[in-house]
């Protein structure tokens, strides 16, 4: 069993999945730091001043100046403004990954399938591979 494991684990498949696992968190700190530093800026400056991240609302009843504030009280809210940052993070970067899916595709090579007939050596008309006769021109193939 432990043969199998070793196996299972050296394995191409798992290897490039620890990669893509790997890549992808990088990727998606990346594509956070977007959002919350490039993108939001400006659409909360086009809004009126507004700083999503810091947008919640307390569940205590209490104010609290900032998030940090709130944070450091460890006061129930609900966290608007960190919320349409993960959506719009995970939209960007659900759009990314669909384009990267439909460049590989365009890359890759295609498989083609078997092939499930050959031409006749006499008359060249397809024939399934099976044949022991033409039935264009009823001559014997190779058996």
């Amino acid at each position: 069993m432990l043969k199998e494991f070793k196996n299972f684990l050296i394995k191409g498949n798992v290897v490039d999945m620890a990669v893509g696992f790997i890549f992808g968190a990088a990727f998606a700190t990346v594509v956070k730091s977007l959002v919350s530093n490039i993108i939001m800026p400006p659409v909360g400056l086009l809004l009126g001043n507004v700083d999503f991240s810091s947008l919640f609302i307390p569940l205590d009843g209490k104010e609290y100046v900032s998030l940090a504030d709130l944070d450091k009280a460890g006061a129930p809210a609900i966290k608007l403004g960190v919320f349409a940052n993960d959506v719009i993070s995970f939209v960007i970067l659900g759009f990314v990954m669909f384009m990267m899916i439909k460049g590989y595709a365009k890359i890759s090579p295609k498989e083609t399938p078997p092939a499930t007939t050959k031409a006749c050596p006499e008359c060249a008309m397809s024939i399934p591979l099976e044949a022991k006769k033409c039935p264009h021109c009823l001559t014997q193939q190779g058996i």
